[in-house]
């Protein structure tokens, strides 16, 4: 593997572990918004601040060391994408501003109004923001961002494959948050809860399935780079994702929502995996490669051991952060 590689693979690897792990946060807008009024949702509503609470905030460490590695490692494409998707990046940074700011805020309001108010925020921000980032990915994968940075500003991100990408982006979000919420609900005792939210992830999972293999014909014709690269070198990841959203599905069906996890992480990260896969070796499709937009090696170089030490340093504790938020006394607390 060479270093442009190497750097790249690491800073991909942050992009599939950000939707896994914020995705899941950011699907849990989706159903704060649909949890109904203040009384018949207030017990979801609290199931969502217990089960994001600690580790929201947290999780955008990973966007975070991907915009690192990418304006570090390849500085001429970050800058090209900045300013080519310069409006749907704007919107995705003001909705993660005030999905912070509501959900902190929503816990200390002084009356019922402005609690709905922040609630509303919180929600609608959580939606909207995944679905601007899958747009990004979109225009970067169907070959509408050039390396001189003087892209449309509006063609570049409103069409068929960047639509697609951020409604996936949505359904996706949604599903593993109802996967992690229905097993929240079960283990702290809310069985009834626990019984609305399978249902209610179930009608995501299909419907987002549905789209993800629907969206393979406007992208065959919209973006032919990456969608000869889902039906060539790509296949087994998206079919590994079948098989992961099914079984997914079918444990849910059964009540075996612990193991649903992480069949439904599993899903989700061979997706994005797979759109990884498909775009090699172009790092803005049609426009420059991995290897051609890296920077300088002692720059590569220093990225990789700035990588191990993150290893070592950061993923520990937040491993341990997860692992202490899934305990039976956390969850009941």
């Amino acid at each position: 593997m060479s270093l442009e590689l190497a750097v790249a693979a690491a800073m991909f690897l942050g992009v599939v572990v950000y939707a896994v792990l914020g995705g899941a946060d950011f699907g849990s807008g989706f159903f704060d918004l649909t949890a109904g009024g203040s009384r018949r949702g207030a017990e979801l509503r609290t199931l969502v601040d217990h089960s994001i609470g600690p580790v929201w905030e947290a999780n955008h460490v990973w966007l975070i060391y991907v915009l690192v590695i990418w304006w570090t490692g390849f500085p001429e494409s970050f800058a090209a994408a900045m300013s080519t998707l310069v409006l749907p990046l704007l919107l995705a940074l003001l909705g993660i501003v005030l999905r912070g700011a509501s959900f902190a805020f929503r816990k200390y309001s002084e009356t019922l109004g402005q609690a709905r108010l922040l609630g509303v925020t919180f929600a609608v921000s959580s939606i909207l923001t995944p679905f601007f980032l899958g747009t990004v990915a979109g225009a970067i994968a169907s070959g509408r961002v050039p390396v001189e940075g003087v892209g449309d500003r509006w063609s570049s991100w409103v069409n068929p494959t960047s639509l697609f990408g951020g409604v996936i982006a949505v359904g996706t979000c949604a599903f593993l948050a109802g996967v992690f919420l229905t097993a929240d609900a079960e283990r702290s005792g809310r069985g009834r809860l626990a019984g609305e939210l399978r249902t209610r992830t179930l009608v995501v999972g299909l419907a987002t399935g549905a789209v993800v293999f629907a969206a393979l014909v406007p992208i065959l014709h919209d973006a032919p780079v990456l969608g000869d690269g889902l039906l060539g070198r790509a296949a087994p990841l998206v079919v590994l994702s079948a098989v992961a959203g099914t079984t997914t599905l079918l444990l849910l069906v059964r009540r075996r929502y612990r193991p649903a996890r992480w069949a439904a992480a599993l899903a989700v990260a061979s997706v994005v995996s797979g759109w990884g896969v498909a775009q090699y070796p172009w790092l803005l499709v049609d426009q420059v490669t991995i290897v051609d937009a890296a920077g300088a090696s002692a720059t590569l170089w220093g990225l990789l051991v700035a990588v191990g030490l993150a290893a070592v340093v950061v993923v520990p504790p937040l491993a341990y952060l997860l692992r202490l938020t899934q305990t039976e006394a956390w969850t009941r607390h």
